[in-house]
């Protein structure tokens, strides 16, 4: 949209010094438009990208004949390039408050889940463990092999996903927990973020769930499992009954990845959706 914008401000300042020859209030009006532009593109793209025309200009043609004064086609197309410029400033204003809504919902929840951790365990009964216990113990797997490629982050991920997979929750945290603080920049950084929320997740432990999988979103935005981290961020804050705040995760992985993701990761999302009694 941006750029489509950026090439209607180009043929509208193509035809400026006609319209200052005939409407001065015109020349100013589109110096504002210029400045609302830079500071709309400064926004969306921060690292200083430039904004291209979409399409070339064709070759010149003879023009037909005029059926409006051009005045009168520049003042509509003026008025419709303010339009544009408005609609997507509040877009982008829309969007950074979603995310700092997101964001104190997060302190908030490792807030709750620092405070339980911190509060005292009660002391286990004085009791010989129950033939069920022991049964789960003595079936417990054993022996989880660690890969030996040569490549620290993926053996690490790797690992950690088998231990997940043997639902060895606490182990596969610690593993996968250090493969995204050793590794932030490795592509498996956004793979063992993500588990490490899910594993919190199938632990029954949704408060942490929730935080690991924000950081997995905000961390590594462009990662490959970024897209699935705010589905089981959604998953964790439904969980913590808060429905509300999964809906606006819900709409965040639509704007951030509607277009992108899988057909089966938007399926589970409009499934979590309805669990969450999204309007």
């Amino acid at each position: 949209m941006l750029k489509r914008l950026t090439f209607l401000f180009l043929l509208g300042a193509a035809t400026a010094p006609l319209a200052a020859q005939t409407a001065p209030d015109l020349n100013a009006r589109v110096g504002k438009i210029e400045k609302e532009l830079r500071a709309v593109q400064r926004k969306v793209f921060p690292n200083g990208q430039p904004l291209e025309p979409e399409i070339v200009a064709p070759t010149p043609t003879p023009p037909p004949a005029p059926t409006t004064s051009p005045i009168a086609d520049l003042t509509a197309r003026v008025d419709a390039i303010e339009a544009q410029v408005r609609g997507i400033t509040a877009q982008a204003e829309q969007n950074d408050h979603r995310i700092a809504q997101l964001e104190d919902q997060v302190k908030q929840l490792v807030a709750d889940a620092q405070a339980r951790a911190a509060a005292p365990a009660p002391a286990p009964a004085a009791a010989a463990p129950s033939q069920d216990a022991a049964a789960t113990a003595a079936s417990a797997p054993t022996g989880i092999e660690r890969p030996q490629t040569g490549d620290a982050a993926e053996d690490g991920y790797l690992y950690g996903f088998r231990l997940w997979q043997a639902k060895m929750y606490p182990e596969a945290e610690t593993e996968l927990k250090r493969v995204a603080d050793q590794y932030p920049n490795h592509r498996r950084a956004s793979y063992a973020q993500n588990l490490l929320g899910r594993a919190y997740l199938d632990e029954g432990k949704p408060a942490l769930a929730a935080v690991a999988l924000y950081d997995s979103y905000k961390k590594w935005p462009q990662g490959e499992r970024a897209a699935e981290s705010l589905y089981w961020l959604g998953q964790a804050l439904t969980e913590l009954k808060k429905p509300a705040d999964a809906c606006k995760v819900y709409a965040q992985f639509t704007d951030d990845y509607g277009a992108t993701a899988a057909a089966s990761l938007k399926a589970q999302v409009a499934a979590g959706r309805k669990r969450a009694k999204c309007a």
